[in-house]
Order: C-alpha cells, then structure tokens, then sequence
C-alpha cells in the first residue's frame, strides 16, 4: 500500500453521544446518537454509512451522466434494515435506488442511455464504498493508552 491509497478521518467527542468527524483536508461532519443532545437532527453513524453508499455510487454516476446533460432531478433513496440476530447489530436488505430525469435534448437522450450502464459500473466495480461493504472487509480494532491515562 502507497501513501496515495491511504484514506483516513479523525473522530472526536464533543460531548455525550456528539462526535465530530474531521478529513485531511480539514472538513467536518457533526454526529451523533439517535439521542443526540443538539437538535436531534444530526446524522447517527448508521445513516452516514448509508449516505456513503449512495454518495459514492451518485459521484460517479454523475460525473458518467452529467457530460452529457444537467439532470432536471438527481435523488438516491438508501435504505435498509437494522437487524440484530446471531451476528450481532447490522444493516441487512441494503437498496440503493436511483430516480434521475433529463430534460429533452440529444445530449439527455444520450445520458438517459447511459444511465442504466453507469449505475451497474458504479456498483460492480467503481464505488469504494459498497465494494467494501460487499467483500466483507474485516475491521481492526485497537486502543492507544498514554502514561496520562496508566
């Protein structure tokens, strides 16, 4: 592995169940608990991984469509189901559903065609995200102790 293909982001605490996510080049994203003592609104981790599903499958998508025609409407839907069984909590019968329109034009006519094309090349093999997800990447854990904390 290169330092090229390194992908990282902080979390820190900012207070009981509110976290704050910060990547290398400086942005941010507050989250938190279902209960989270801001306005309830914030993200909990589940729904951030289900944006990360449907982010990374739309970045591509439109960067295939979009050199074609502006879409008139580009929505993912990213749902699934929070099941606890004998593997533990986790998120079954993930669906990723695209409702994208264009306006009427050669240039339209060529991104609806491709459209189809650039969702199935997203999900089999572009986007990071639920490729990992789908090959079951194994998540290592671990916990850094200073002399303050012995």
């Amino acid at each position: 592995m290169t330092d090229d293909s390194l992908r990282s982001v902080t979390v820190e605490r900012i207070s009981t169940g509110h976290f704050v996510a910060t990547n290398a080049r400086g942005g941010r994203i507050a989250f938190g608990s279902a209960g989270d003592p801001q306005d309830g609104t914030a993200f909990t981790p589940v729904e951030l991984l289900l944006a990360a599903l449907g982010g990374c499958s739309a970045v591509d998508v439109d960067l295939a469509t979009g050199r074609h025609a502006e879409p008139d409407r580009f929505t993912v839907a990213v749902t699934g189901h929070k099941t606890d069984d004998d593997l533990g909590n986790r998120l079954t019968g993930l669906q990723v559903a695209f409702h994208v329109t264009f306006p009427d034009g050669a240039g339209a006519d060529r991104a609806r065609a491709i459209l189809p094309r650039a969702v199935k090349a997203s999900h089999d093999r572009l986007c990071t995200v639920s490729r990992t997800v789908e090959a079951g990447t194994p998540v290592a854990t671990t916990v850094t102790t200073t002399a303050e904390d012995a």
